[in-house]
């Protein structure tokens, strides 16, 4: 399989490059940098904002996938983000691929049928922008008919780890242990997201991933 992976260089997208390449994928790295994040991953420097670049770099590809994540300057990221993640689905469009996958945010999942975790007490401010940025995000892909299109949501803590295989993929509830913690590593992050690139078990909707 052809990917075009956008935002390749970050902690996520580089996980995601690393294990789709590993399963014998042609991947192209994407990012602004330009730079590869994997030994013999090809790169290409491009802003996702920028629909002619990739319609580009996509056309041709069987898959396009998004590690992108909103703007950590401090500023609002929610109009920023959606703008972004309109631009990567015309330039998908216009690149004639029917496949996308998004890398999600946490904050959205459901603690309970209509209640949010980034709305709940004691969710950390620090976060709340980029918890709405992503809810935009998703209820944007959620209007979408014409892609076949997959919205990958990681537990509440994910962080450079180990690679076990091991983890329970949902849907839109948020998932915890059996200590009420809630996380995965990038690595196994990593190996649900190609593994739903590959299998397309959740078109046009959500999927999380938790130990």
């Amino acid at each position: 399989m052809k990917l075009v992976l956008f935002g390749a260089t970050g902690m996520v997208g580089s996980r995601i490059a690393t294990e789709a390449s590993a399963r014998g994928h042609q991947v192209l790295a994407v990012s602004r940098s330009g730079q590869s994040p994997v030994p013999g991953v090809t790169a290409a420097a491009a802003d996702a904002t920028d629909q002619e670049k990739v319609a580009g770099l996509a056309r041709g590809a069987d898959a396009v996938a998004s590690a992108c994540v909103p703007p950590r300057d401090g500023s609002d990221p929610r109009g920023p983000f959606l703008a972004l993640n309109e631009g990567l689905v015309a330039g998908v469009r216009a690149a004639g691929v029917g496949r996308l996958m998004v890398v999600g945010g946490a904050g959205g999942l459901e603690v309970a049928p209509g209640q949010v975790l980034s709305e709940q007490p004691g969710f950390p401010e620090a976060y709340l922008p980029e918890a709405r940025a992503h809810r935009d995000v998703l209820a944007y892909y959620r209007t979408l008919d014409d892609l076949d299109w997959t919205y990958v949501s990681p537990a509440a803590e994910i962080a450079p780890g180990k690679r076990t295989g091991r983890f329970r993929v949902g849907g839109d509830r948020f998932l915890t242990d059996d200590q009420g913690r809630s996380f995965v590593s990038a690595e196994d992050y990593a190996v649900a997201f190609v593994d739903e690139l590959e299998q397309d078990a959740h078109p046009r909707g959500r999927m999380s991933v938790a130990y």
